[in-house]
């Protein structure tokens, strides 16, 4: 079939005629077309900002202005697998210090020969970084040269060398110096100065945990004001004299009875009473830290087997490393709970096993070191224990 040609269409359309404007007429023309471009813009800013705020104001969001958001690239290998790429920026993992101490006793502080030769017996096999030396012990008494007004005036200064003189011969025997500190376990201070022990709700007599002819005596309280501030400044004074670590002790309450707290009233009692201890440890790891000292909390683990565990709160203490205290001459007759009687009555090693799996669960929340102590026990005895304690998985100890 064919397609007839019929040439090429030709649409004529009719011609206008454009004449240009004069001078004037431009100029007006352009002044009208800027003034009706800038009315349109100001009507539109001014209708258009109160309702944005109108809005915002029903709705209570606010207008703000976001930047574009890109997606993550994603990253594959030649099998088109998801690369996951390290995040550089993620903190360095926790390190759990290691502590590894033997402890001295008391008349290795005689003077400076004496100690030289305490430190000379320290076992070799047993990998000791520190060495303890007990200068505040429970009950009250002091054993290095304190200045301290209230510890003079009480009588209770036992020994002669200067803190700064102990920590210095450890040191030159190539280890780090700790001192040990009991805080709240003193009868002598207390005895003097009453307005650091616990006082008679009524009348303010000073309370005695036994009767005299028992052998009752007073105790430092830690909602004392005087009694905080007297065993800050111990720690003050003591690792301000060169002590790389000092372990604190007895942040406790005494067995209180029903007329005990009826005697001295309720807040002894009450179950936020564990404040007025973690308050106080808290003011001593500042001074220990203002020192460049660290501190270290000690607990001990029969008080712990019975409930006895008011300072051990996580969530308000600033110290985070807890020696566990295993005295194997308290245990050796036995725990006494409310319900049940815990006995210890095998080798040193074995006990201190048993009472770690007792009380494992109770320090969780804390780094631990054990310490394994005791008169009755020989040094290899405690060598043995402190093996026991690694095989248990605590990488941290102490003998003595």
């Amino acid at each position: 079939m064919k397609f007839k040609n019929k040439g090429r269409k030709i649409y004529k359309t009719k011609e206008k005629n454009y004449y240009g404007k004069s001078p004037v007429g431009k100029a007006f023309s352009i002044g009208l077309t800027l003034l009706l471009v800038g009315g349109i813009f100001f009507i539109g800013f001014s209708v258009a900002g109160p309702l944005i705020n109108y809005y915002s104001k029903k709705t209570g969001d606010t207008v703000t202005t976001t930047s574009p958001v890109f997606e993550e690239e994603v990253v594959t290998d030649e099998n088109g697998e998801q690369i996951v790429q390290e995040d550089t920026t993620a903190a360095a993992p926790f390190v759990i210090e290691r502590f590894k101490a033997f402890s001295l006793n008391t008349a290795d502080l005689t003077d400076s020969s004496t100690l030289k030769s305490a430190l000379k017996r320290v076992p070799a096999d047993g990998k000791i970084e520190y060495i303890e030396v007990p200068l505040k012990v429970s009950g009250g008494e002091i054993y290095y040269a304190t200045n301290n007004y209230y510890a003079t005036s009480s009588g209770i200064v036992n020994g002669s060398m200067r803190a700064k003189d102990i920590a210095s011969a450890i040191s030159s025997a190539g280890y780090k110096p700790v001192a040990l500190v009991s805080t709240f376990d003193d009868s002598v201070v207390p005895m003097y100065f009453q307005n650091m022990s616990y006082l008679a709700y009524v009348d303010g007599t000073l309370w005695i945990d036994n009767s005299l002819e028992a052998g009752g005596r007073p105790w430092m309280n830690p909602f004392s004001e005087a009694a905080v501030n007297y065993n800050a400044d111990i720690v003050d004074e003591i690792t301000s004299a060169g002590f790389d670590r000092i372990v604190c002790s007895d942040f406790v309450f005494p067995d209180f009875r029903q007329s005990d707290i009826e005697f001295l009233g309720d807040k002894y009692a009450a179950s936020d009473r564990y404040m007025a201890l973690t308050s106080a440890a808290n003011l001593m790891y500042d001074k220990a830290m203002h020192n460049n000292s660290k501190m270290l909390l000690e607990v001990n683990a029969s008080d712990i087997l019975r409930g006895k565990k008011d300072v051990l709160q996580p969530m308000l203490l600033k110290v985070n490393t807890v020696v566990l205290n295993i005295d194997l001459d308290a245990i050796s007759y036995g725990v006494y709970t409310a319900d049940t009687v815990y006995e210890f009555s095998g080798t040193p090693a074995e006990n201190v096993k048993k009472m770690l799996d007792l009380l494992g669960e109770d320090l969780d929340e804390f780094n631990v070191a054990v310490r394994v102590s005791g008169s009755a026990a020989g040094v290899q005895e405690l060598l043995d224990a402190k093996d026991e304690i690694v095989e248990c998985g605590y990488d941290s100890y102490v003998i003595g």
